[in-house]
């Protein structure tokens, strides 16, 4: 006995605003039984006493401290500018008075 009938997948392809063609009906049919299956042997698994994860892997933020390092070449780097003034590089105005 089938778990979802083709009226099914065009009821969610209505309420998912999807235009779905009839042929591909039928393909769709059969994927989300499949789903269903694969849902189904996953909710046989017993996970009594596992705690609740996000992934199957755990992942740590690899940072770094937030500090200022100076640079050895930063005079170098004004010095490429078309125009300098002081320690920063000038730029033309971009706003009206």
């Amino acid at each position: 006995m089938s778990l979802i009938s083709a009226d099914d997948v065009r009821k969610v392809a209505q309420l998912a605003r999807l235009d779905l063609p009839e042929a591909t009906i039928a393909t769709y049919t059969g994927q989300l039984e499949r789903i269903l299956d694969y849902v189904a042997q996953l909710e046989a698994i017993d996970t009594e006493g596992i705690a609740p994860t996000t992934r199957a892997v755990e992942v740590v933020n690899v940072t770094r401290p937030d500090a200022v390092d100076p640079t050895p070449v930063r005079d170098e780097l004004l010095n490429l500018a078309p125009q300098r003034e002081g320690d920063f590089f000038r730029v033309p105005k971009i706003m009206a008075d």
